[in-house]
């Protein structure tokens, strides 16, 4: 795709990024200016796509995340070119961007779109493995399908989404905080799900809806050690065969409140007291030392602990505005501190003072929501048009999928920010539902739903009128009563 005619390109817009954000960026603005060439350099063969996007309700979105070369964008937006290479440096002050293999990239606007990478307990140890994009998942299911005992470090989302699917394979789970899933739960929550874990998960009669498409080795561009593709999407695990050498299906031990204090190669273990104390460890590739005391000899450690803006090929020699988490900081409009500069999706921090109802969270629902409006901005700006913070900006939500039960999390979920100033609602079924309304001052301030509530629609918009329901107590969540007809 990328030639030498590329060494100096002129776009009037270049998009950075092959994830979820860049491609809703890049195909916004080839869909707005149909007759402007729009460039998006990606360094990943394949590029991520939105598709079955359903409107749940005024700011929840369901949708499928696939996989597709990137000649699919190219034959529906013909204005659109994609570049496969990475970013070696920006020269923001002269609007140029070079590639690893030695082009010049000019553009008019610039949108970054290059994620973040996974935040690694240890770093360049064949034994750690962290979960990100595309490569790294068929690397670990390669790990995996030799394995029989797995480590796994962290509580977010990929975390709990592992934990859960992997199958014939030990599980050590090790968490610092006192339950499960605490990015997205309470204690109280977590309790509902912990029995799925012991539990034999439902059998997957559906194939999956995605297209699979392979790669030649021989196309994908030189990239560097730390270089990694886009984000997977929502339900990437459908794609690839969690199964270890195990005989048992299902086996998670969770080991609560403690983080790895050490991680020793079988041939250093076996020099430390802890082996003349523990001889009876087994032998195995790696061992994790756990600031508990306890240690657990496995195949292999996933890291799953968060992740840090991809925002280090942009720095040098520019004066980029960085929050504390390294994301480049964007104002309301989406705009870096570097004129005609703008960032979307996990690269970046919003600037702005938020909503008392919305968060970031590194999520890719907001990064299709941030890609979608940054696209929008850069178009109102080059048509000097007025723009308002879109609408998705003004309440948090999100709806996801773990332990196969739905989960719509909304506002302040977790009581976030609010001190002691709130009080909870809680409802639970075993087994079926879980339902925990946040109130402050009487309002609807935050919701999380677990499983098939139908409440989603009814709480959005408790939550965005700030009705005051302080009559109603704990009528609020009585199953006898069809709340959905009441305050519609």
């Amino acid at each position: 795709m990328a030639g030498s005619s590329l060494a100096e390109k002129h776009f009037r817009f270049v998009v950075v990024g092959g994830g979820i954000s860049g491609v809703t960026c890049a195909e916004q603005l080839a869909f707005q200016f149909p007759k402007e060439e729009v460039a998006l350099l990606t360094a990943a063969p394949l590029v991520k796509t939105v598709t079955n996007l359903r409107q749940v309700s005024k700011t929840l979105e369901d949708f499928d995340v696939e996989e597709q070369p990137s000649n699919i964008l190219e034959e529906k937006y013909p204005n659109l070119k994609v570049i496969h290479s990475t970013v070696r440096g920006l020269h923001a002050k002269q609007h140029v961007l070079q590639t690893e293999d030695g082009h010049n990239v000019h553009y008019q606007k610039l949108c970054v779109c290059t994620g973040a990478r996974p935040k690694l307990v240890i770093k360049e140890n064949p034994h750690v493995l962290g979960i990100r994009d595309t490569d790294s998942a068929q690397d670990f299911q390669k790990q995996l399908s030799k394995a029989k005992r797995m480590l796994v470090v962290g509580n977010g989302g990929i975390a709990l989404e592992l934990v859960y699917e992997v199958e014939a394979c030990e599980v050590i789970w090790a968490i610092k905080d006192k339950a499960i899933g605490n990015t997205f739960f309470d204690a109280g929550a977590a309790q509902f799900l912990v029995p799925s874990l012991e539990m034999e998960k439902p059998e997957k009669t559906l194939q999956c809806r995605r297209a699979r498409y392979t790669t030649d080795k021989a196309t994908k561009p030189k990239a560097a050690a730390a270089d990694l593709g886009s984000a997977l999407g929502p339900d990437w695990h459908q794609d690839i065969s969690l199964r270890g050498a195990e005989e048992v299906s299902h086996n998670v031990h969770v080991e609560y409140e403690c983080e790895i204090e050490a991680i020793h190669s079988h041939e250093d273990f076996m020099q430390t007291l802890f082996y003349t104390k523990n001889s009876d460890l087994g032998v195995w590739p790696v061992y994790a030392q756990l600031t508990n005391g306890k240690v657990y000899g496995c195949d292999f450690i996933i890291s799953a602990t968060g992740v840090i803006p991809n925002s280090d090929p942009f720095l040098h020699g520019n004066n980029f505005e960085l929050a504390k988490d390294r994301g480049l900081k964007v104002d309301e409009c989406m705009r870096t501190s570097e004129a005609d500069v703008y960032a979307a999706g996990d690269v970046c921090s919003a600037g702005w003072e938020p909503s008392p109802l919305w968060q970031q969270m590194r999520l890719w629902t907001q990064a299709r929501q941030m890609g979608f409006y940054a696209a929008r901005c850069i178009a109102a700006h080059e048509l000097e048009e007025a723009i308002e913070l879109d609408f998705c900006f003004e309440l948090f939500s999100h709806m996801t999928k773990f332990f196969n039960y739905k989960v719509v999390l909304l506002g302040k979920f977790n009581a976030q920010g609010l001190g002691l100033d709130h009080e909870l609602l809680v409802r639970c079924t075993k087994g079926m539902e879980y339902v925990k309304v946040v109130l402050s001052q009487g309002r609807m301030v935050g919701a999380v739903l677990i499983g098939e509530t139908d409440l989603e629609e009814t709480f959005e918009n408790l939550i965005l009128n700030q009705m005051d329901l302080s009559s109603y107590g704990a009528e609020l969540l009585n199953p006898n009563i069809d709340i959905e007809d009441y305050f519609d």
